[in-house]
């Protein structure tokens, strides 16, 4: 898939966003080493912590169906500014694919291309637990 089709997927995934608390939509769509893509929203609900984010939503999903060697994900919104992972998401993202390329885009469609390592530099992994 090239890079312009993978951000059009994450664009038409903002349309299946469920998020009538925030009314902030997000569009993910990951792309596996294989060239398999697995596309995702954010799914919010009325107990905040329940919700899953676009990007991790598109990741459960290829992890569920045995994809773990992951490229790139593109994260999509209607923002001014790019739409960047969260938090949680960037260590979600850690775990699985320390070296991910994430293209974050804007409303406009523009993009910011980023490491995995530059937005989490120092991400918690399992070389952590080692004692």
């Amino acid at each position: 898939m090239t890079r312009e089709e993978l951000k059009a997927a994450a664009i038409g995934m903002l349309d299946r966003a469920y998020c009538p608390y925030s009314h902030f939509p997000v569009g993910a769509a990951l792309e596996c080493a294989d060239g398999t893509v697995f596309t995702g929203c954010n799914i919010e609900n009325a107990a905040y912590p329940v919700g899953i984010c676009a990007e991790r939503t598109a990741m459960s999903k290829a992890i569920s169906e045995g994809h773990r060697d992951f490229v790139r994900i593109v994260v999509a919104g209607r923002s001014e500014d790019y739409c960047v992972p969260c938090g949680m998401c960037r260590q979600f993202m850690q775990e699985f694919a320390p070296e991910l390329e994430v293209i974050c885009l804007n409303g406009a469609g523009d993009e910011l291309a980023l490491p995995l390592k530059e937005l989490l530099p120092y991400g918690f992994d399992n070389t952590h637990l080692n004692h």
